[in-house]
């Protein structure tokens, strides 16, 4: 076993646990008051702006800890022929996924926060955030099965 393994599911998953709570506390905390207009623009673009580099930060984090990961313990048949490889490969397309929802929902966000608006750009981003927010909870409910050592 590589010993470098163990660090990466570390990483992989400390830094998934991160995004996925960031993306669900933006859309379920802070999206609602945004839409009554009860928060301040300056207040919601730290946050968009702090959502936007955690999402870009946990890019690259999962792109070298799950590149690594990958690398050591599939093969392409197994990647590409297996149920767990499945999952494997279901979740970088969600990540993907929610990745550019995140990242149109900051930029609809920022633009019109830049403009000095807030409930337009938040209605804007609504359905972004809520699309990313199904797409996080798919990825644990992923991760989830295939931590399972029974399932497969």
């Amino acid at each position: 076993m590589d010993v470098l393994n163990p660090v990466m599911w570390s990483v992989h998953v400390g830094f998934a646990v991160l995004w996925v709570g960031s993306v669900l506390f933006v859309t379920l905390a802070v999206l609602p008051p945004a839409l009554r207009g009860d928060i301040g623009t300056a207040a919601l673009d730290s946050v968009v702006g702090r959502l936007r580099w955690i999402t870009r930060i946990s890019a690259l984090a999962f792109v070298l800890s799950g590149g690594h990961m990958a690398g050591t313990l599939y093969t392409f048949e197994a990647m590409t022929g297996t149920p767990r490889g499945h999952l494997v490969l279901t979740m970088l397309g969600l990540w993907f996924v929610g990745t550019g929802l995140v990242e149109v929902a900051g930029s609809k966000l920022a633009d019109g926060l830049d403009a000095d608006k807030l409930r337009e750009p938040a209605r804007d981003a609504k359905p972004f955030l809520y699309g990313a927010s199904a797409v996080s909870v798919g990825l644990v409910v992923t991760a989830g099965l295939l931590a399972s050592p029974t399932l497969f």
